[in-house]
Order: C-alpha cells, then sequence, then structure tokens
C-alpha cells in the first residue's frame, strides 16, 4: 500500500470529471483510461500491486502530454504533475519508445546545449545540401522510426547564431535594475535569437542583463521521464551558479516552470532546501517581468494582425496569462485577436513530439485550425517547444503564418538589433 504524502495525494483526486474537457488526450481520443482522473486510477493501481504494470497500462501513463491543464481544472487541488513524475520515477526513467538512440538524444544531446548545438548544425547542412528532401523523393523517409521523421521536419532552417553571449549587457538609459538571463538548452542551440532579443528588450528598458556562464539544463526533460535523481543534480549546478540575489529571466516556459519547482524538488534536501526556495522565488518569465513595470517607449509600430497562444507551462505550471497579451497589446499597431482553444496543449510538450509523433502531430493540426479561424498572420507564443511544434504544422499545411516569441514583436517595434 502507498503511505503518507503520496497516499493523500492521490487520494486529493475525487473523480469528479471537471478536468475532462480540459484535457487533450481525452478531447482528442474520448477514452476515460486517456483522462487525468483515468491515469490517476492507474497509476495508484501499479503503484499499490493491484494492477500490473502491462503495456496497456503503459500506453495509457505514456499518452499523457504532462500539459497539467487538469490542475487548472481541479477544484481538489491534485497536483498531477508531481504524481506522474513520481510515478515514472518509481516503474521506469521514461515514457515512450525505448529506443536506445531516442534515449541518448533526449537525456545526453538535448541537456547539452553545445552537444544539441552541432547536432542541430549537422541537420541544418543536411537540409541544406537536400538529404531530406532525396530521402522524400525516394520514399526512403517512411523506413526511418516516427520520431526521426518528426525531428527532422521540426528543425528549423535558421536562428542559430555564432556569436557566444557575454557575462553582462549594460542597460541603456537609467538604470531600472540587474537581472539574470537563463538562456536554457534548446533555447540557446535553436533559438539564440530570441535570447538576443530579450537581452535586448531588457536593456532598452533599463535592465542590466548578466549571463551565468555555466548555467546547465533545467532538468525538464528528466524530471518529466522520471529521472529525478539526474533533475535534482541540475538543480543543484544551477543553484550554485545563480548565487545572487536579482530576478533570474527565462523566455522558455518549459524551464521556468522547471525553475520555479526547484524549492519542491529539492524540499527533502537538507543541504540544499532553503536555497532552492530562494532560487524559484526568483524566477520570472520574461513577459513576467516586464509586465511589472511601464514599458520603455516603441521607436516604430507594428501593423499586423497576431494571435497568441499559451504555452501549458506557462499558463497551466505558472498560472501567466495576463502579462503576454498585456506586452503585445502595448505594440503600436498591432492588432491582438483571442485564439479560441488558446489554453489547449499544441502537442510538443517538451519531448512528447518525439516520443508520441503521431497523437502529437493530430493535436497540432488541431492547433492550427484555431489559428487559421483567426485569420491572424502571426502567432506568438512564449515557449521553444511550441513555436517548433506549431512552425512543422504551418510548414506542412503550406501556410504562410509567421510563429515568433512575443519578446521578439517587441524587439522588432524596439527597433531590433
Amino acid at each position: 500500500m502507498l503511505g503518507g504524502a503520496l497516499e493523500a495525494e492521490f487520494r486529493a483526486c475525487v473523480h469528479c470529471g471537471l478536468c475532462l474537457e480540459n484535457c487533450p488526450t481525452y478531447v482528442q481520443l474520448g477514452v476515460e483510461m486517456d483522462s487525468p482522473r483515468g491515469r490517476i486510477v492507474l497509476m495508484r493501481g501499479v503503484l499499490e500491486g493491484a494492477i500490473d504494470e502491462s503495456a496497456e497500462v503503459r500506453r495509457h501513463i505514456d499518452q499523457c502530454l504532462g500539459c497539467r491543464a487538469c490542475e487548472t481544472a481541479c477544484p481538489s487541488g491534485v497536483q498531477y504533475g508531481d504524481l506522474l513524475e513520481r510515478y515514472r520515477s518509481t516503474t521506469r526513467p521514461i515514457a515512450g519508445p525505448q529506443s536506445r538512440l531516442l534515449d541518448f538524444l533526449l537525456f545526453s544531446i538535448f541537456p547539452d546545449r553545445r552537444r544539441l548545438g552541432r547536432w542541430v548544425a549537422m541537420g541544418r547542412l543536411s537540409r541544406a545540401i537536400g538529404v531530406d528532401a532525396f530521402l522524400r523523393e525516394l520514399d526512403l523517409n517512411r523506413l526511418l522510426p516516427a520520431w526521426m521523421q518528426r525531428l527532422m521536419a521540426m528543425l528549423p532552417s535558421d536562428g542559430g547564431q555564432t556569436e557566444p553571449l557575454v557575462d553582462r549587457y549594460p542597460a541603456m538609459g537609467k538604470l531600472k535594475g540587474c537581472a539574470e538571463l537563463f538562456i536554457g538548452c534548446v533555447g540557446e542551440a535553436i533559438f539564440a535569437s530570441t535570447n538576443r532579443a530579450t537581452v535586448r528588450v531588457l536593456n532598452r528598458n533599463g535592465i542590466e542583463v548578466s549571463c551565468p556562464p555555466t548555467q546547465t539544463c533545467c532538468g525538464a526533460i528528466h524530471a518529466h521521464g522520471g529521472r529525478l535523481d539526474e533533475a535534482r543534480e541540475y538543480a543543484r549546478r544551477n543553484i550554485i551558479e545563480f548565487a545572487g540575489d536579482d530576478p533570474i529571466v527565462t523566455n522558455i516556459a518549459g524551464c521556468g516552470a522547471m525553475l520555479k519547482e526547484y524549492g519542491r524538488l529539492l524540499a527533502d534536501d537538507e543541504e540544499f532546501a532553503a536555497r532552492a526556495a530562494r532560487f524559484s522565488a526568483r524566477v520570472r518569465d520574461v513577459s513576467e517581468f516586464l509586465a511589472q513595470g511601464d514599458l520603455a517607449p516603441f521607436s516604430r509600430p507594428l501593423a499586423a494582425k497576431v494571435t497568441y497562444h499559451d504555452a501549458c507551462h506557462l499558463c497551466h505550471a505558472q498560472g501567466v496569462r495576463r502579462q503576454p497579451r498585456e506586452l503585445l497589446r502595448a505594440i503600436p499597431g498591432l492588432e491582438l485577436i483571442e485564439l479560441s482553444e488558446s489554453e489547449m496543449c499544441c502537442g510538443a510538450a517538451g519531448t512528447y513530439n518525439l516520443t508520441q509523433p503521431e497523437l502529437s502531430s493530430e493535436l497540432a493540426r488541431r492547433k492550427l485550425g484555431c489559428i487559421e479561424q483567426t485569420g491572424a498572420r502571426i502567432v506568438a507564443t512564449g515557449n521553444a517547444g511550441c513555436i517548433m511544434q506549431i512552425r512543422t504544422a504551418v510548414a506542412e499545411a503550406g501556410q504562410s503564418i509567421e510563429v515568433v516569441h512575443p519578446i521578439e514583436l517587441l524587439d522588432r517595434a524596439y527597433g531590433g538589433a
């Protein structure tokens, strides 16, 4: 039998069903075992020994996005994301396909931005010389695993930069404060331009930005895959690196959610518990940080219709919804059009688009359909994974919709680089 806090967490679910219409997999599949309350029954049954962890049970658990929309809907305060991570840490290290290559990619390449940068460069080179087009032409791409096909489709053709970030970027004009930038692994390897735009916007608003040079992965991929000990080690390393008192700013929703949970992750660590709690209290999404004060005047209008997609780990995990919209509405000339099902997951969900490529693609097409209904030609979202996912859906549909981070639109309105 379960005991202590974990049993209390499971018992918090009263199976009321209010989570059902907010769960993307239940909405898409209509299967009770692919809903939060259904998965809670399965997880509890396995941990208590009442249910065998069969392939069928694993399939239902693996199909969970971990988007935490159920937490937003739950009147009982069930911490579903925590339950899912602890279940996976008890049963097996990762959900989804157990290919050794995929395992190596997720846990050895993705968390190291230098390694990832080299892999991304190789991927861009293969695309530039036509390798992927050659495979498609001969219909050989179908011989590749589904996750590898999805990875090749998602790889952006731009966004890489060669100049390294420096330790400190001084504010423009009157100094209003200081902040430390968490740059992320995928963020710096694939969306380096977004990090530079973030620095410029913060500088323009009187914020001096420092970039701790030896910061490491946030640990989210490991935590969500049940590798909690590895996630804790990444957390300790970042706590040591970000040792000051300044706010820690991030432009990646998934990273921000993880950083804000270091206090929970290390709550039983005698040496780091108090430091982790202080660290998490300092973390702010860049939109959350900028919305605290008045924005510096913009230098150019942006005459554009824009819609906004709520990244799951920004709206559900961090409760940040209002601030990105306020910033976008502040840009002269920009018309913000609300998106139906804005808080429904796009199917990216960290590494879900690799471990569950088919269902991930279905959710991406659903999201694109909502975007098309707005008539907007630009969609903004505050997470690197969402940007890649929606860009891929746009490209596969032959559309010309631009997908960007909100900070990039602010940067344009300030004049850019």
